[in-house]
């Protein structure tokens, strides 16, 4: 219990650091995941394609490459100095949209085509159609899906510690340091994540039963 209630400050810090990571990077994968995914049902044939080769590009990558690029590449492409917080978030969330974008496709497929077809019969272009009629009823479907997308994003942002950003992947080094036991340390860090999956798990209930389908 000394390793985690002696240095509060630290462990606080490496909690918000994942906090923010998980968040600012789910936001992007989610809108960047939105676009991706209605562009991979697109009746466009350059959006479908363009939507194809981003997934196929990116999701076969492994993430620890992405990382390399944004933290070691990207500052020598650009004129301006960025943070490695701002790069492992937008690494985090473009990695995350290829599955984001992937499980939407997988719960837009579910709904009847005759839905999206009345829709066009009735006028309404393709942007109105996904988001007044094929997005609403493919949601009810993608929520266990997507929360397990959410719950790897999780996992994933352990890996911005490898490139100087500080939160629960970098405090066995840290605790190391101050001659703590590094196990221990180990297993804390695990009670920590096993805590923010079980609250993931109990949102995705809370939203399961909001918008269930009345039987």
């Amino acid at each position: 219990m000394n390793v985690l209630f002696d240095y509060p400050n630290l462990w606080l810090e490496a909690l918000v650091g994942t906090l923010v990571l998980f968040f600012a990077g789910g936001a992007i994968a989610i809108v960047l995941g939105l676009i991706i995914g209605a562009m991979r049902v697109s009746p466009i044939p350059i959006a479908r394609g363009v939507g194809t080769v981003y997934v196929n590009t990116i999701r076969n990558t492994p993430l620890t490459l992405i990382f390399f690029f944004f933290a070691f590449g990207v500052p020598l492409l650009v004129d301006f100095r960025v943070d490695f917080l701002t790069l492992a978030i937008i690494a985090l969330g473009i990695y995350t949209a290829t599955y984001v974008a992937e499980t939407l496709r997988s719960g837009i497929n579910t709904v009847p085509i005759g839905q999206a077809e009345a829709a066009r019969a009735l006028g309404l272009p393709f942007g109105k159609v996904m988001g007044l009629v094929v997005l609403p009823q493919a949601a009810r479907s993608v929520i266990p899906p997507m929360m397990s997308v959410l719950i790897a994003l999780l996992k994933n942002t352990t890996v911005a510690a490898g490139f100087s950003v500080f939160n629960l992947g970098t405090i066995r080094a840290t605790m190391s340091e101050k001659g703590e036991n590094q196990m221990v340390t180990l297993l804390w860090v695990m009670v920590i994540f096993v805590i923010l999956v079980l609250l993931l798990a109990w949102l995705q209930r809370v939203l399961e039963n909001r918008w269930k389908v009345a039987r």
